[in-house]
């Protein structure tokens, strides 16, 4: 056979040589009998080394009966076809190159075919193609991507070994640039590398670390937007080799491409935000999740608070948003997050647009917003996760605050509920995004209050003290808005948040015994403690809930008398010298009236003791109750404090302070015989003889002139006002007797 060819070769009689090769074809390699194919098989593979060179010209017909026989039932003949093929190519060399994807899709089957001869004779031949590859520099690459696009999806591990070892030997190629195509099979590659085989996970491994390699070195050629879906997914594996790969490649986009990741920030939030939460067995992943976190947080700037739809901006190909599937067979859209994905099972190829349309890098806010809610909202998620989140918010409340007031009606409810969170982290982190959005003037409506949302509503204006701030930006200015959540201005959502937050005090009495002192203090740090009690004060005057009235009015105090974060507005209250100072005495006094010992230790804060005489002259007329015994205990224990030291110091001063001695005295007769009684009463047997204590020196002012010129209060208007509470407190605790007295009677019965 090989004689006869090489004669019809030198005689270039092409008819005969085609005449011979279709013989063995059809007649032989293709033949019912399985001794006539093995036959055939030898001579098409002695025919081509007859040929030589000029085998080129007739490899089709050389190659497609072989290839056929790759099917064949009998490991044997599929080893005879592998030998005949590997001769046919030794040949042909670089000529077989134009029917490359029919080799490689055939050579695709062979490397998981269950013969081990034949496996080994595959891999032999499999050598020699890459080979043949690696030395040409002419490779259609474009035309095999598809075919790699769709064996990359093949479960046999075989078949993923050969696959990846392809893409390796390609990527090592010069003159073949596979980066171009890297979005056609990076979802492909991390599905292989989540294989049960080590050794093809480490392949793919090492091949996707070549490509992150070579994406680091030419970024600006990399098509990082095509690929930003795929990333998302497969950073919500299971698997946690591919959740770290597809997180550390995420990283390495969001740094190296920047804003061309934006349109794509609520599928990496989705993605990102649960891995924060991770324990010490997924250290690694929890840590690259905070970076791009990070890196992300970074992306949003105050220009984005401008953009508008119309808006020139930086541009990028067409692509697939975060809201879109990735041409996956199902893609579910729930309310809580834009991006939920159909089962990761599904072995397709994904195909994306080649559009040359291009569209503006935009910040999402909505999708943004809905990701943050509906970790915020899901109570199974980590400490760290709802951290991140709040965090998220304030970042975006200070970059973008016009954008973002427009989501604060839907964010309001579930930042109050995360007050009761069991973090004290959580809810540093939610008070400063709640007095963020209290203070920030982009939240300041042109009516002067509030949105409307029917009950929340103040019924009428509460004049509240603004301090002047230096260099304060108008409402109207937020242009690179770094407003600070100390800020002392108030706008619309300040007396909304007061309002709703005393509501969840009354609802959840919980919160106000172990969390209420830390809030309001906290509050009192981030915004005007001043502004905080006027207005807690004047939402208490009107409040329906008379115990709560008195809970809260004692809580209040107790912090305004005890915690360090209201030194200043003790010293303001103390001396009352300013409009301002006793527009607020005035204020807290008519709240402070739903607890009469609250009232009285607020006239001694302020040194009006003729008053606090006067007031606890009236105790006589009241119901005298073991809590209401329990307060003045308590009070008689804070006058021992460092809080009252300038109380003790004035009972030096019997002549200008009787209304002083007589108010504790009066304190003194109301007190059973406790430890307590014998607390003030020794402090008043301290009290100096008058006669003993007077000077010659008559020029200095009493402190009793002093309070008296210091202070244009109505203190009797004032003490009507506490009788009228009073009996308030009175009726209602009849009417509850009464209630419980009902109950009583029909249990008996």
């Amino acid at each position: 056979l090989p004689r006869l060819v090489r004669e019809f070769v030198a005689q270039n009689n092409t008819s005969q040589i085609k005449h011979v090769i279709q013989i063995l074809s059809q007649e032989f390699a293709l033949s019912q009998h399985p001794h006539s194919r093995k036959g055939g098989l030898i001579g098409l593979a002695a025919c081509s080394i007859a040929l030589g060179k000029d085998s080129g010209l007739y490899l089709k017909e050389l190659i497609e009966p072989v290839l056929t026989c790759f099917n064949d039932a009998d490991s044997r003949l599929r080893y005879y076809a592998c030998e005949a093929l590997y001769n046919i190519v030794k040949v042909a060399r670089g000529s077989v190159l134009p029917h490359f994807n029919v080799l490689f899709d055939g050579l695709s089957k062979l490397a998981a075919d269950p013969d081990p001869n034949v496996k080994s004779g595959s891999e032999l031949l499999d050598r020699l193609l890459k080979d043949i590859v690696t030395e040409s520099n002419q490779f259609d690459l474009v035309g095999f991507i598809p075919l790699l696009r769709e064996r990359i999806y093949s479960n046999n591990q075989y078949a993923r070994q050969f696959i990846i070892s392809w893409i390796l030997v390609l990527e090592s190629v010069p003159d073949i640039n596979l980066l171009d195509y890297l979005p056609e099979i990076l979802d492909g590659l991390f599905q292989i590398l989540g294989d049960n085989s080590k050794e093809i996970r480490k392949m793919c491994e090492v091949a996707l670390g070549e490509f992150l390699k070579e994406i680091k070195k030419n970024p600006s050629s990399v098509k990082f937007a095509e690929m930003a879906n795929i990333l998302v997914i497969h950073c919500q594996a299971a698997d946690d080799l591919i959740q770290l790969t597809a997180m550390c490649w995420m990283r390495e986009f969001i740094q190296l491409a920047g804003r061309v990741m934006l349109p794509y920030s609520s599928g990496i939030l989705t993605a990102v935000l649960p891995c924060l939460s991770y324990d010490d067995r997924k250290k690694n992943i929890k840590e690259v999740a905070n970076v791009c976190n990070q890196s992300l947080m970074k992306l949003v700037i105050p220009e984005d608070d401008e953009m508008d739809e119309a808006k020139p901006s930086m541009t990028i190909p067409a692509e697939p948003t975060s809201e879109e599937s990735l041409s996956k067979p199902e893609a579910v859209t729930t309310g809580e997050s834009q991006l939920v994905w159909a089962s990761r099972g599904v072995r397709k190829p994904l195909s994306f647009p080649c559009s040359c349309e291009r569209i503006q890098v935009t910040l999402n806010l909505d999708g943004i917003v809905q990701v943050l809610d509906y970790h915020l909202s899901d109570t199974s998620i980590g400490m760290m996760t709802r951290i991140a989140v709040l965090k998220w918010l304030y970042h975006l409340y200070i970059k973008t605050p016009r954008k973002m007031f427009r989501h604060t009606d839907s964010l309001f409810p579930i930042l109050l509920r995360t007050l009761s969170d069991e973090s004290d982290e959580v809810i540093l982190k939610d008070l400063e995004l709640l007095a963020e959005i209290a203070s920030s003037p982009a939240g300041q409506t042109e009516e002067g209050h509030g949105p409307s949302d029917g009950s929340d509503m103040r019924p009428g204006p509460v004049e509240l003290h603004v301090p002047a701030r230096t260099g304060q930006l108008s409402s109207s200015s937020t242009k690179g808005l770094e407003c600070s959540p100390s800020t002392p201005t108030m706008n619309s959502y300040f007396y909304k948040f007061m309002i709703n937050l005393l509501k969840r005090f009354s609802s959840e009495r919980k919160l106000l015994e172990t969390r209420g002192a830390f809030i309001i203090r906290q509050l009192c740090l981030l915004l005007n403690a001043e502004n905080i009690f006027h207005s807690m004060a004047d939402i208490l005057l009107r409040e329906e809930d008379l115990k709560f009235a008195s809970t809260m009015v004692h809580t209040l105090n107790t912090i305004l008398l005890t915690s360090s974060e209201l030194f200043q507005l003790r010293n303001q209250l103390k001396d009352l010298k300013t409009p301002e100072s006793r527009n607020l005495f005035c204020c807290l006094y008519r709240s402070w009236c739903h607890n009469p010992v609250t009232t009285v230790s607020l006239c001694f804060l302020t040194q009006n003791y003729k008053h606090a005489y006067d007031l606890i002259q009236k105790f006589g007329d009241l119901e005298v109750t073991v809590d209401f015994l329990t307060e003045v205990d308590k009070l008689v224990q804070l006058i021992e404090c460092p809080i009252f030291t300038y109380l003790r110091l004035q009972l030096l001063d019997v002549k200008n302070n009787p209304y002083l001695i007589k108010a504790l005295y009066g304190l003194l007769m109301l007190l059973p015989q406790s430890s307590a009684f014998q607390l003030l009463s020794h402090r008043l047997q301290c009290v100096p003889n008058p006669e003993l204590m007077q000077t010659t020196d008559n020029t200095k002012p009493s402190t009793s002139f002093k309070r008296t010129a210091a202070s244009n209060i109505d203190y009797t208007e004032l003490l009507q006002h506490f009788e009228k509470v009073q009996n308030k407190h009175l009726e209602a605790r009849h009417q509850r007797a009464g209630r419980a007295e009902q109950l009583d009677r029909r249990v008996v019965l």
